[in-house]
């Protein structure tokens, strides 16, 4: 069963989220601000997070960068009466999966999640895959990177981030291509890819010059370098 926590301080819009999930098959969990947001994802594994972004105490996008900074892979959907395309490129490029405007349709909310969740959490029917580059092994089911001795449990952009580059080995991926494939959308934030870029250099850390190491292209993009696969 699906683990949802609903962030919103309206407890009408709590509700009316908490009764078509829950009708969906759905767990739901509730928080009414963000510091709730923040204890509730300390405590317990959360699949998939409706987020208002406007609250008082500690704000959506405040939960958001909590998210991202410790590593939680969880979905992120952004509730926001703010309609301006900024704010939703904004949000997204701080690590939002979906935006979803108010007033909004809940059978449209539950749709969007469902599809999130198929999309981030595929049936395990496929064939297990991990991909081996010198002493790298990426396990993409398990989202668990080994270099070497060192094992590094990944979220799931930083795994669909290495599973880009390994994939490419050598070839110099723009920053848009590298967007539109992780985060599907072309709206690149310099910013948030270089937090990304130096967590995933942190993990490849090796001495050897055979390393795989991630190479800046200054104005492009990125390229790994490494022994194909």
């Amino acid at each position: 069963m699906h683990q949802i926590l609903v962030v919103d301080d309206e407890p009408d819009i709590r509700t009316l989220i908490r009764m078509h999930l829950e009708r969906a098959g759905m767990r739901v969990i509730e928080a009414a601000s963000g510091r709730q947001a923040i204890e509730a994802l300390r405590e317990q594994p959360i699949e998939l997070m409706i987020l208002d972004l406007m609250m008082d105490d500690v704000n959506g996008f405040e939960v958001l960068q909590y998210v991202r900074d410790h590593g939680t892979d969880a979905i992120i959907i952004a509730l926001s009466a703010r309609r301006e395309v900024q704010d939703k490129i904004d949000t997204l490029g701080l690590g939002a999966d979906d935006y979803v405007t108010k007033p909004f349709s809940p059978m449209e909310l539950l749709a969007r999640a469902q599809a999130q969740l198929r999309r981030h959490r595929p049936g395990t029917s496929h064939p297990y895959e991990v991909i081996r580059m010198n002493k790298l092994a990426l396990d993409i089911d398990n989202m668990v990177l080994v270099n070497g001795s060192q094992r590094h449990e990944l979220t799931q952009y930083e795994c669909e981030l290495l599973q880009l580059f390994m994939k490419n080995p050598d070839r110099v991926l723009t920053k848009r291509d590298i967007y539109l494939h992780v985060w599907k959308h072309d709206h690149v934030n310099d910013n948030n890819l270089s937090v990304f870029m130096n967590r995933l250099r942190a993990m490849l850390d090796d001495d050897s010059d055979t390393a795989p190491q991630i190479h800046t292209v200054r104005g492009i993009g990125y390229r790994f370098s490494g022994d194909g696969i």
